[in-house]
């Protein structure tokens, strides 16, 4: 397919993702001046906690998210580990999505930290997207006191790659013409979505930048990569269809929780379980949900994980249906260590229905 043909297929709007600076740990700092400068961490603990968030401070230690405490401190021995408080990290995300309001209805947010915003038309008739970007991350920081960063291109996609690129508090804007020219120079590992796995198969593959990708046929992908194959190929060229909905359907509902000290009988783990399920059927009562697919997550002494999931015939949101199932999940196969964390999961949910609202697709040279 020539160059031309696939420039053709591509749908430009004016997305804009957003993401906080070390969000939670920001978030610490500002909350508590004598914080301010020195290398946190949001987690349990150095024992037995696991790393939510690590201020830029602790990040040149290459402490980050999912890193055990212990080790964490161990790569920085000056490492403040703070509580988390969702219920205030809430509050402060909700301050911003106003912001984000005021220029748009068009927001998806991925979590309390991030979101995109679709300002292809918007309510302050702005036509530069990188100036809306510079105006929020400014409001931002005035009226909250938060830096944060931002990526401007035509999809999601490439908005979400850019966002990382200028970080900490900074933007970066890939205008349609750059499109391109930016994704085959890209090295393999920046591309949003391919994790540790499919990298290493790439490598193997002899892909390791947008160039290299770009080369192989989509015949070649779907071969090596399946339906995913399909996805690699059109996003090196540009092409991300999928639209900024500001109505997410949920996928799941969650609660897990990680012990002191490691569990090695099931019966203490049953009781466990007994209240995890009644924050879970709390979760699901106030999302207004239920679920047919229930997993039960468990993650051993050695910090390996493994899932067991069970698909009911009937949507569930009752505690004691919960734990029936993962009683039974805890009891399939013998357990292969001690276990330091559990948690149960429901997807497959009755929710939400697509949301109606749609954005016209426009074409491309759209100024940015």
């Amino acid at each position: 397919m020539k160059s031309e043909n696939i420039k053709e297929e591509i749908v430009s709007r004016k997305i804009i993702h957003v993401d906080m600076d070390a969000f939670f740990a920001s978030v610490e700092q500002l909350d508590n001046a004598e914080l301010r400068g020195k290398p946190i961490a949001v987690s349990g603990g150095e024992i037995r906690g696991v790393v939510s968030a690590a201020s830029y401070e602790a990040r040149k230690f290459g402490v980050k998210s999912a890193m055990a405490g212990a080790l964490a401190k161990k790569l920085c021995p000056d490492l403040i580990f703070v509580p988390a408080r969702f219920e205030r990290y809430k509050e402060i995300s909700q301050k911003i999505r106003k912001i984000f309001f005021e220029y748009t209805d068009l927001v998806e947010p991925l979590s309390l930290d991030e979101a995109y915003l679709d300002v292809t038309k918007n309510k302050k008739n702005m036509i530069s997207a990188t100036h809306i970007a510079t105006e929020i991350r400014n409001k931002i920081f005035q009226e909250v006191g938060l830096n944060a960063s931002a990526g401007i291109s035509v999809n999601k996609f490439i908005a979400k790659i850019a966002s990382d690129i200028n970080k900490p508090n900074g933007q970066k804007t890939i205008p349609e013409e750059e499109v391109i020219s930016f994704l085959e120079e890209l090295p393999i590992e920046k591309f949003y979505g391919i994790g540790k796995v499919t990298r290493l198969k790439m490598f193997k593959l002899g892909v390791f930048s947008g160039k290299d990708l770009k080369s192989k046929s989509k015949d070649f992908l779907i071969e090596h990569f399946n339906k995913s194959g399909a996805y690699y190929y059109d996003i090196v060229r540009g092409i991300h269809k999928s639209k900024v909905q500001p109505n997410r359907i949920r996928k799941s509902v969650a609660a897990e929780h990680t012990f002191s000290e490691n569990l090695t009988s099931e019966v203490f783990m049953i009781e466990k379980l007994e209240r995890i399920s009644v924050e879970l059927e709390k979760r699901l009562l106030k999302a207004n949900v239920a679920g047919k697919t229930v997993t039960l997550k468990i993650k051993y002494s050695d910090f390996t994980q493994q899932t067991r999931s069970k698909t009911l015939p009937y949507f569930v949101k009752s505690r004691s249906i919960l734990l029936t199932t993962v009683r039974e999940l805890l009891y399939q196969d013998k357990l292969k260590d001690s276990v330091r964390l559990l948690g149960i999961s429901v997807t497959n949910l009755n929710s939400n229905k697509k949301s109606n609202k749609t954005v016209t697709d426009v074409q491309l040279k759209l100024k940015f």
